[in-house]
């Protein structure tokens, strides 16, 4: 029980500050989204410390925020996790909250924590910081509106996060972070929050 106490909170901690900062004029709203979207990733830390062995209960956090999500993008209700306009909206932060699901799931019951802190990394700081780099300092797009100092970021963050994992195969953890980035790359924008993490898993499976 202390684990849904430690997940919930700390979810709500990061969309209050988030909401914070927005409001002090520290980030603007797509910043806001970001930092959510990075923040939110580093709960894998606190469901491998609360959850192990523990499949059924880890993977009500997520399951809970997918319906949380689904309703705050159809009624707006957290605004810093949402685009001001209805037309520009996605459903990126529900496919988010699906992933840590299914990943969650998994990675749970056949004990592959490391591989799901990687793809939900990879995911959170990966996708995150190249969406934040790739704005700032993105001067030449590819497709699907990203750059090539976005897809530079979610390539080397990704490598970080493989290498810090599993350090004796790092020359298997180019390859992901590789695959990675194209993934992102080639996906449009808010489906990378499936494509990414759960490509990024499977081939965690087949490869290791």
């Amino acid at each position: 029980m202390s684990g849904l106490l430690w997940s919930y909170g700390f979810v709500f901690a990061v969309i209050g500050l988030s909401t914070l900062l927005d409001k002090l004029n520290v980030f603007d709203d797509e910043g806001s989204r970001k930092f959510i979207h990075i923040g939110v990733a580093n709960w894998w830390l606190i469901a491998m410390w609360q959850f192990e062995g523990q499949w059924t209960l880890a993977i009500i956090p997520p399951a809970t925020f997918i319906v949380l999500n689904y309703l705050s993008y159809r009624f707006n209700l957290l605004k810093s996790m949402e685009r001001d306009q209805q037309s520009t909206r996605d459903l990126g932060t529900v496919y988010y909250a699906i992933s840590l699901f299914i990943i969650t799931g998994f990675a749970f019951y056949f004990d592959l924590l490391l591989l799901g802190l990687i793809a939900i990394f990879a995911m959170g700081y990966g996708d995150g910081l190249g969406a934040v780099i790739g704005k700032r300092f993105g001067k030449r797009k590819i497709t699907n509106g990203k750059t090539i100092a976005g897809s530079l970021t979610m390539l080397l963050a990704t490598l970080i996060i493989g290498v810090i994992a599993f350090p004796e195969q790092w020359y298997l953890m180019i390859f992901v972070a590789f695959i990675a980035m194209f993934i992102e790359l080639l996906t449009a924008r808010g489906l990378d929050n499936l494509t990414v993490p759960l490509g990024i898993f499977l081939l965690l499976v087949v490869i290791l």
